[in-house]
């Protein structure tokens, strides 16, 4: 099983650090979530990932063997981006002969069961096509190509409900008949929550949380009730959000709580999900800028 590493890197673009000792490691097999707010670092952690920009300090490397000008582990990742790498005036199946020649090998059999799929003609030019049609003609060829690693940078720009609905469907049907590895970047938690099984959240260029979704939800926790019988309940816990209705005031816990601890008859306590926690870990005004 193939082993995709980041190791304490490091990137700023003049004064402004965006990425700060990042280390991370991606397992072969897997859909990661890459979550953050605008400006949080996750498209420059991609192009560093996929050589497209370089670190100024730190390694990526894919089996322990670095990808800096290392075309063999560079050919075992795909890097779909908002950037466009595609000459105007190409046509469509053009280009994905092009990818082909790049990367060993096309599904084009995919490529063009998803072509009818979205309704896309693929006799078109590039140049001509709108902006959801060219994240989805960039997002067929990223579901097409025989690289281990896929990254996807916000990949449902552009796209209307109905296509990202088919885009996810078509997502994890491609992933069950041939499994590799999955980052998806994106800053809509909910539309992934249920996709991904593992999420990676960076904020400010540091890496907050890195863990399995269901290990994570496991350690989300409301705690609801009066707001004295909640306050007592929860002094001393990690509490990374707090809502208040009149009397009523709930407490957002990340992480364990004490079993010790009586529970009033007057609280109640669930799971919350993974679009809160994002808010609340990435929102300094409520956390304090940390959790």
């Amino acid at each position: 099983m193939s082993l995709l590493s980041i190791d304490h890197v490091s990137k700023a673009f003049g004064s402004h650090n965006v990425l700060s000792d990042i280390s991370l490691t991606f397992e072969e097999g897997k859909i990661y979530g890459l979550l953050g707010r605008n400006g949080a670092g996750k498209s420059t952690l991609l192009n560093i990932i996929t050589n497209r920009i370089f670190a100024d300090n730190g390694e990526v490397a894919i089996d322990s063997e670095s990808v800096d000008d290392n075309d063999s582990k560079l050919g075992q990742m795909y890097l779909m981006s908002e950037v466009d790498l595609y000459n105007d005036g190409t046509k469509l199946n053009k280009l994905m002969q092009e990818t082909e020649l790049l990367y060993g090998g096309f599904d084009y059999v995919l490529a063009n069961r998803l072509a009818s799929e979205f309704e896309i003609d693929l006799d078109q030019k590039f140049g001509k096509l709108s902006t959801g049609y060219n994240s989805i003609f960039k997002l067929i060829l990223a579901l097409s190509v025989p690289a281990k690693f896929v990254l996807l940078d916000e990949p449902v720009l552009g796209l209307d409900a109905n296509h990202r609905e088919l885009f996810y469907k078509e997502l994890i049907q491609t992933f069950s008949d041939n499994p590799r590895t999955f980052i998806i970047s994106t800053h809509l938690i909910e539309e992934v929550a249920n996709i991904v099984s593992d999420v990676v959240v960076v904020d400010r260029g540091h890496v907050l949380l890195d863990q399995p979704v269901e290990e994570v939800l496991t350690r989300t926790h409301s705690v609801v009730g009066p707001a004295s019988d909640v306050d007592t309940y929860t002094s001393g816990l990690n509490i990374i959000g707090t809502d208040k209705m009149g009397n009523l005031k709930t407490d957002y816990i990340f992480g364990d709580l004490d079993d010790d601890r009586p529970i009033p008859d007057t609280v109640q306590i669930s799971n919350f999900d993974l679009q809160k926690l994002f808010v609340f870990l990435t929102n300094p005004k409520e956390n304090g800028g940390n959790y």
